[in-house]
């Protein structure tokens, strides 16, 4: 226990009041308020656990419950539920003090042993009631009772987590010591602001219980004081730097302090006034201060018979004595008279009064009562309305988590489409510089064919000249033996007329009209085990080759859609285009089918297989449909119409000497570039 020195005392108190002093010890832990002298069956802070670590089952054990904040009609915060303990001295309230104080939560850090991880608050009330006016009992009115209250405050320190390397639960102390302690500041820095500035911005003191209980202080019903500890050590230079500044600001707040209101006091000193000074034996009585009031008798002794004085003077003594003596008769009973009537008027002002006062007394108890009522409904609507915010703050907490949680899908979803548009602008310039180059390459094609078709063309115009010219000299030369051609083994078969043959098709084999129809066969893709999506565009071209690629147990679409995607685990996708060559070039694009996060489908590109045709031109040989009877002689069969010598002339090269017929110079076949 500590000593209380001499001068610590108050000496100048009121000795016309009574006074009680109550202590109550209380600590916000993790933004709730526990009583620490509350009578637990058994310690709410340490529980006994079992070997699975979980708390024993134990029906005499009570969790401590949190206590709330109430405002009365003063508007002074309290915490409702609060044990009070009256003490009569030092010992005892220190006594109280070391109670709780066996409760508060502590841990161990890596900074510090035995850590504070709560906010401790030992409240001192005194309670002054003025005595009446005889002194002996306690006045009943409310308004005259004066509370003085003197909280001290234990605030737990700012930690930093990557030194105290707080985890579970440390951490979440840590956390919500920082808050209220940031809360704190948030006020200081809101009352300095509109103390500088003139404004009027709200103080959050509701963020915190801590900034909420004393939130009086701060309006200016008391005074604070702060007291900032500072450790001296290199280490803690951020922490102390960052203390200094708060108590600096915590400095300069001022704020306006109301007046203290007057107690209607009555007459000083009114205990000792009305109470026995001693015996009645010892105050002087009315009579004797009466008879020294009156003058004094002479010697009254006679000596001499012819004394003629001293009776005169002992009758005119006597005679002023009674006169005096009647005048305050007199004057005893006009003030007599006087103070009957003024004790009359008194005692019917003191019955009106107190009639006056009980009819008073019955409004006021009427009141009381409806108060009372008023007082238990708004009791209970503000249970109602705690446990509804309770129920808010947890809805909220469960929308905040929510709302956390989607705005990361969101952004998950807002980074996927962003690398999705990246992709599709990567994509469309690629395609772009495909296309460009396809132009291109197709521009030097058409170009290269261009001139080609115009050298066929010059060519065909140059061999319809030769035609003509040589039709001109059979029609106008006359006939003459033909010459012997060289001895050749293709000359000496007989030559058969010929009919304008159709132009070639672009399919590899060209089907006789007499002989029985092929049969097409298909050509099975390397894949063909999986479920499959062919996709054929409706401006594909049938192509009616013996060889056409096949998929088995394939679901065929000419537009992609997203109900056939779902069903299969393959895409292939069949494009034709025409080659340098002038065929058609068939590409089998091969891709396999994922499912999306969104509930979709894509397809991602593994393969491609290039199916290209040729035309057999240099094989093919063209017949008449009309084929000439053969001469029974074998002999040559005459030409016997322009038609029909027109249908077999042979090509010549320009400045030939020979006749038609005796040699034949074809134009060599074009390569494939």
């Amino acid at each position: 226990m500590i000593t209380v020195k001499e001068f610590c005392k108050a000496e100048e108190v009121d000795e016309d009041s009574v006074y009680g002093v109550f202590v109550s010890y209380i600590e916000i832990y993790n933004n709730y308020i526990y009583d620490l002298l509350e009578e637990v069956p058994f310690d709410p802070i340490k529980p006994k656990w079992n070997s699975c670590s979980t708390p024993m089952r134990n029906t005499d054990f009570v969790p401590p419950q949190s206590k709330l904040l109430r405002e009365d009609k003063n508007h002074n915060m309290y915490v409702a539920g609060c044990t009070e303990v009256e003490v009569k001295s030092t010992d005892e309230a220190f006594e109280v003090f070391w109670r709780g104080q066996k409760k508060r939560r502590i841990a161990n850090t890596h900074l510090n042993r035995e850590s504070s991880r709560s906010h401790s608050v030992f409240n001192i009330k005194l309670v002054q009631a003025p005595l009446d006016a005889d002194g002996d009992n306690v006045l009943q009115e409310k308004e005259q009772i004066t509370v003085s209250q003197l909280s001290l405050v234990d605030l737990a320190g700012s930690e930093r987590t990557n030194r105290t390397r707080a985890e579970g639960n440390r951490l979440r102390e840590a956390g919500n010591i920082n808050q209220s302690l940031m809360t704190l500041r948030t006020c200081m820095d809101v009352l300095r602001e509109n103390q500088m500035y003139g404004t009027n911005k709200m103080v959050p003191y509701r963020d915190s219980k801590l900034t909420h209980l004393f939130k009086n202080y701060f309006d200016g019903e008391g005074k604070v004081r702060m007291i900032v500890c500072v450790n001296p050590k290199a280490e803690d230079y951020e922490e102390s730097l960052q203390v200094m500044r708060f108590a600096e600001v915590t400095q300069e707040v001022e704020v306006a302090r109301p007046i203290d209101k007057v107690i209607c006091g009555l007459t000083p000193g009114r205990r000792y006034r009305n109470q026995p000074r001693g015996p009645i034996g010892d105050e002087p009585l009315v009579a004797d201060v009466v008879l020294q009031s009156f003058p004094p008798l002479p010697s009254c002794e006679i000596l001499d018979i012819n004394d003629e004085q001293t009776l005169p003077r002992l009758i005119e003594a006597l005679e002023k004595r009674h006169h005096l003596r009647q005048m305050m008769i007199d004057e005893f009973n006009k003030q007599s008279n006087t103070f009957k009537a003024l004790l009359q008027e008194f005692d019917n002002a003191v019955l009106n009064k107190e009639n006056y006062i009980q009819g008073k007394l019955s409004e006021k108890e009427k009141m009381i009562s409806g108060q009372k009522l008023e007082i238990e409904r708004l009791e209970k609507k503000n249970k109602t309305l705690e446990y509804k915010i309770e129920i808010l703050e947890k809805t909220t907490t469960i929308y905040e988590e929510d709302k956390r949680n989607l705005q990361q899908e969101l952004e998950t979803q807002n980074q996927k489409l962003q690398r999705q548009f990246s992709d599709k602008r990567r994509l469309e310039a690629r395609l772009q510089g495909m296309v460009t180059e396809t132009t291109m390459k197709w521009e030097k094609e058409c170009e290269r064919r261009v001139a080609a078709k115009q050298l066929e063309m010059q060519n065909k115009l140059w061999v319809k000249d030769e035609k003509l010219k040589q039709l001109k000299a059979i029609v106008t030369e006359p006939k003459i033996e033909k010459p012997e051609r060289p001895s050749r083994e293709r000359d000496r078969e007989k030559v058969t007329p010929r009919s304008v043959s159709p132009s070639p098709v672009p399919f590899l084999f060209q089907p006789d009209q007499n002989a029985p129809p092929i049969r097409l066969r298909h050509r099975r893709s390397r894949s063909a085990g999986d479920r499959w999506v062919d996709h054929k565009p409706a401006s594909n071209v049938q192509t009616e080759t013996v060889m056409q690629p096949h998929v088995p147990h394939a679901i065929t679409v000419s537009v992609a859609n997203e109900k056939a995607l779902a069903k299969c685990e393959k895409y292939m996708l069949t494009h034709q285009e025409l080659a340098s060559d002038g065929e058609i070039e068939t590409k089998l694009i091969k891709g396999d089918v994922y499912k999306t996060r969104g509930g979709g489908q894509s397809v991602q590109f593994t393969d491609i297989e290039t199916l290209k045709q040729e035309s057999s031109n240099g094989s093919r040989k063209r017949r008449s449909s009309t084929v000439a009877p053969a001469q029974p002689d074998g002999a040559e069969s005459e030409w016997t119409d322009v038609e029909t010598r027109c249908s077999v002339a042979v090509e010549m090269r320009a400045g030939s000497q020979l006749g038609p017929g005796y040699q034949h110079h074809a134009q060599p076949k074009r390569k494939k570039p």
